[in-house]
């Protein structure tokens, strides 16, 4: 029932952009702390950004001033607009809430090439 789908994913050059899409069903993202996650192969996973119900944002000090998350509570969706990438932000990015963490799902591909 609580399901959390990304996509937005994709193969773009070093300093384009992209757009992530985090589509909840079965939670309100309007009432619940919604973050950003990513994971390189080899890697553990690492926090990117959250945004909480009051709207506070965080971000990682690796995108802070190039990445911005953003919610549409009307689409139940979290966004994360990506911009100036770079070939080091290459992972896979997934979404889920922050108080209490719900099965990972798929997550969405993102390869920046140089």
């Amino acid at each position: 029932q609580v399901q959390l789908v990304e996509s937005g994913g994709g193969l773009v050059q070093a300093g384009g952009s992209l757009r992530l899409s985090c589509a909840a069903s079965g939670i309100a993202v309007s009432v619940n702390a919604m973050g950003w996650y990513r994971q390189a192969p080899g890697k553990q996973r690492e926090f990117v950004a959250t945004i909480s119900s009051d709207g506070t944002i965080n971000y990682a000090d690796s995108v802070k001033g190039r990445f911005s998350i953003s919610r549409d509570n009307g689409k139940n969706t979290v966004y994360l607009q990506m911009n100036s990438l770079k070939p080091e932000d290459t992972a896979v990015y997934y979404c889920n809430r922050v108080t209490r963490s719900i099965a990972w799902g798929q997550g969405t591909q993102v390869t920046v090439s140089s």
